[in-house]
């Protein structure tokens, strides 16, 4: 964990454990929390909250329209710190690409085919899929992933992370499998999910694993909408 995200997990008004105390327990200096960072970065930050609440308002923007729209707000910003910021927050606009944000494969790991086309969905604990979003927090963000049943839409587990490694993904998949087990697992091809640490738990299991087709964001819609 770096620095930084060390001074996100900090909670100044926890009455329970002092700032001192959670420092030390985060092996952080306490003086390097009230490091005052860049203007340039406290201005990223406050256009990435702008990014954010537009993007809940106008999903169907991408860098173009979003880099125009902070312009009429007398924000002189250009295309390539617009992307750079939303690629950070795992913002995409809402239409089939090539990749997505917060789902990036990894070359070296094994993709499994698309198991669901023309799949009627009947009962419980038939397909389960999972994803990753962002929460934008006081200051920074954090990572959401969801398990859920396709049939009752039931979110059966989720975790939270200040990082995209693939840890906190298979620790909310081993909690969901306390719960039953699903006869087909579905994911994208994000390399959180394609890991080894994630599918052997899926196989071990006898779990059939399925996974949606580059560009294809509505094959795993349910958990696309949630």
């Amino acid at each position: 964990m770096t620095i930084e995200q060390k001074r996100r997990v900090i909670e100044p008004s926890n009455k329970k454990l002092p700032i001192n105390r959670q420092c030390e327990l985060l092996g952080l200096n306490r003086s390097s929390l009230y490091y005052l960072r860049s203007g340039e970065t406290l201005y990223n930050e406050q256009l990435m909250r702008l990014l954010d609440e537009q993007y809940i308002e106008t999903p169907f923007y991408g860098i173009d329209r979003m880099t125009a729209w902070l312009r009429r707000q007398d924000h002189r910003v250009n295309h390539k710190r617009v992307r750079r910021l939303m690629c950070q927050m795992g913002l995409e606009a809402v239409y089939p690409r090539r990749k997505r944000g917060l789902s990036i494969p990894d070359k070296q790991h094994k993709i499994y085919p698309y198991l669901l086309k023309g799949v009627r969905i009947t009962r419980p604990d038939q397909v389960w899929s999972t994803d990753i979003t962002y929460i934008r927090m006081y200051r920074g963000w954090l990572y959401l992933t969801a398990v859920m049943d396709w049939f009752s839409r039931h979110v059966i587990s989720w975790e939270v992370s200040v990082t995209l490694e693939p840890e906190f993904c298979v620790s909310a998949l081993k909690e969901a499998l306390r719960f039953g087990k699903p006869d087909i697992f579905n994911t994208d091809q994000g390399s959180q999910f394609t890991s080894t640490d994630f599918t052997k738990v899926l196989l071990d299991a006898d779990v059939q694993i399925s996974m949606d087709g580059k560009g294809r964001v509505f094959d795993n819609i349910f958990i696309e909408r949630l």
